[in-house]
């Protein structure tokens, strides 16, 4: 499992080498003055602990602004999961509880 800093020129490459791993993704969209994202961070930290097979992507709102607009990004922070499918399993928008992010993935 890894945490990415991602931004737009590496994103594409990024998300098929970690699907062609079998990871499943998590994109954080965040801000870095951004309470509720950092308390985020902390619940991705223990996620990236876990020793799952995920890979997460740290996306800055607003120097990825064309990801952001593909996305719909309309709070911070949001997460998207994508399954090892390259299919998106939830959007979500607001903190997550790493046990929550961990029961979507196993479902």
């Amino acid at each position: 499992m890894a945490i990415f800093e991602v931004e737009e020129e590496n994103f594409n490459t990024l998300l098929a080498e970690e699907l062609d791993k079998g990871n499943f993704i998590i994109l954080k969209f965040g801000a870095e003055l951004c309470d509720a994202c950092q308390a985020l961070d902390f619940e991705l930290e223990e996620l990236d602990d876990s020793g799952e097979n995920i890979s997460i992507f740290n996306i800055d709102f607003h120097e990825c602004e064309s990801l952001s607009n593909i996305y719909e990004i309309q709070m911070l922070p949001t997460i998207v999961i994508y399954n090892n499918k390259n299919e998106i399993l939830i959007s979500h928008e607001g903190v997550m509880l790493c046990q929550d992010m961990l029961d979507i993935i196993h479902s």
